[in-house]
């Protein structure tokens, strides 16, 4: 059986403590040297996994009954999907991380590292026992964007051409298109457009958007910004007053009337790990992405509450339905009915007065204005 070398294990064993520090910082790739010497081995656990099976599982922190006592990390996997496979509330997972202070970055986690449940003190903890994919003698590299994300990016890969927010002050100081080279209402890619209000040292790139509703704030009646609906990408051709410009790309049709804005930065951090919003915090779901009426399992929705409220990306809250009432079958009066837990979402992007967020899961229909505070046990 071939050796692990010193770097492949310095790296493969950050599964130990993957989510204990979601600002870490990362290196551009972790590479395996047949030459270098291993580091001394992680303690072994005090007890062995068929042992732990039969311990006592601590009630701050239930576990699944079916929870496995060893998994091997797959490709497609994410860090939440994984705690799923052990814990009632995934959210609760770093309760059960084992941490590794000497990895360089404990965060991170990837496809063949083999997780195994152990008890400690009476209490059960994940630990990296080996990797079964890395095992051949040879040099290799692999990429930190390799390591498994903490959500699924796929499923909100949609949401980076969904609407954004914008202030009133971004709407008002916004160039827009004026009309079209063609005689038509409408254009779509290809088209050439005029432009108004362009500043005299333009962008040479700008999202065309249409603006939609305000988002405001159920509670304090506050406006939030404004609906930014992406319609199209625009390349600017020739200055000028009004200027000429090019859609490269379209989303929507292209009306006289749109907006056109500074581009938005088409990435956010997908290695953070989940852990509770601050105590006290609440909000409500004031938008739904496609606006659907229901909201179901890795929808994104946005919060009435953003950076300056404390929160960031990794941050859960539990969605509870409210506003449903009930006439009382005696009075005829409307009665308001108590809330009820419904699901809960993730944050994975925060602005300053809003954020967005992933249903991760989805007990009962969730609907716009849905209330969202920090998450507890149930």
């Amino acid at each position: 059986m071939p050796k692990y070398t010193g770097l492949r294990r310095l790296y493969g064993a950050s599964a130990l403590g993957l989510l204990c520090l979601a600002g870490c910082a990362q290196t551009p790739a972790r590479t395996q040297s047949p030459a270098a010497e291993p580091p001394a081995p992680v303690p072994a656990p005090a007890l062995q996994p068929e042992q732990a099976a039969a311990q006592p599982v601590p009630s701050a922190v239930p576990l699944r009954e079916d929870a496995p006592l060893r998994y091997v990390v797959k490709k497609g996997d994410t860090l939440w999907s994984i705690a799923a496979r052990y814990l009632e509330e995934p959210w609760q997972w770093p309760e059960i991380w084992y941490v590794n202070e000497q990895i360089a970055n404990p965060h991170l986690i990837f496809p063949g590292d083999v997780l195994t449940l152990v008890w400690r003190d009476g209490r059960p903890q994940l630990v990296r026992t080996e990797n079964v994919e890395y095992l051949a003698p040879q040099i290799r590299e692999i990429p930190l964007e390799q390591a498994i994300p903490t959500i699924p990016l796929d499923v909100i890969r949609d949401f980076l051409r969904s609407p954004r927010v914008v202030s009133e002050k971004q709407v008002r100081d916004a160039p827009y298109v004026l009309g079209f080279a063609d005689p038509h209402l409408i254009e779509g890619a290809g088209s050439e457009v005029y432009v108004k209000k362009l500043p005299s040292n333009p962008l040479y790139r700008y999202d065309a958007v249409r603006i939609g509703q305000a988002y405001i704030d159920p509670e304090t009646r506050e406006v939030l910004g404004w609906e930014a609906i992406p319609v199209a990408d625009v390349e600017v051709r020739a200055p000028g007053s009004p200027a000429t410009a090019l859609i490269v790309r379209s989303y929507r049709e292209t009306r006289a009337g749109d907006r056109l804005i500074e581009p938005q930065a088409e990435s956010f951090e997908a290695h953070f790990y989940p852990r509770p919003a601050p105590a006290g915090l609440t909000g409500r779901i004031i938008a739904v992405f496609d606006g659907v009426s229901q909201v179901g399992q890795y929808q994104v929705v946005t919060i009435s509450r953003g950076a300056r409220a404390g929160l960031a990306p990794g941050h859960v809250l539990s969605v509870f339905q409210t506003g449903r009432d009930a006439r009382d079958p005696y009075t005829g009066r409307r009665e308001t009915l108590p809330e009820r837990f419904a699901g809960t979402v993730m944050v994975f992007k925060v602005e300053e007065r809003v954020s967005y967020a992933l249903v991760m899961d989805a007990q009962r229909e969730i609907h716009r204005y849905d209330r969202v505070r920090g998450p507890a046990a149930r």
